[in-house]
């Protein structure tokens, strides 16, 4: 699957589960996990943990799947380079609440669109996880 695909998939998925549910399941193929493994793995990570107030949940299925792929190490050098790549992507935020404008009322990124992008910074950032 090209990194295209996944993004598309993950985005598509969206609609049945949560964004770090979707991100995690656009990578089943590569992490030789199961989708049922991997959707109870990141069903407390949706809606900014739960609150809105945390991280994004595709972000932080982005660096889930980082750390399944990468050997010792790698993972926090990957999450250093997924974060920024998410932010600069998504409108220059990373927690659920901001990107969803509550606060402002201003949308930086729609769900869908934050699944697309923390996939595409997983597969940019970590040569694993295409």
């Amino acid at each position: 699957m090209t990194l295209e695909e996944r993004m598309d998939y993950a985005a598509r998925r969206k609609s049945e589960m949560n964004c770090c549910q979707a991100v995690l399941v656009a990578f089943a193929d590569s992490l030789g996990k199961g989708e049922d493994e991997l959707k109870r793995l990141g069903s407390g990570f949706g809606a900014g943990m739960g609150t809105m107030e945390g991280t994004c949940g595709a972000l932080v299925g982005a660096v889930m799947v980082s750390s399944l792929v990468s050997p010792d190490g790698a993972a926090m050098k990957n999450s250093r380079a997924i974060m920024p790549r998410f932010k600069e992507l998504c409108g220059g935020a990373t927690i659920c609440r901001d990107l969803k404008g509550i606060d402002t009322g201003k949308v930086l990124c729609s769900c869908e669109n934050c699944v697309r992008n923390a996939v595409r910074a997983a597969g940019e950032t970590c040569s694993l996880c295409r």
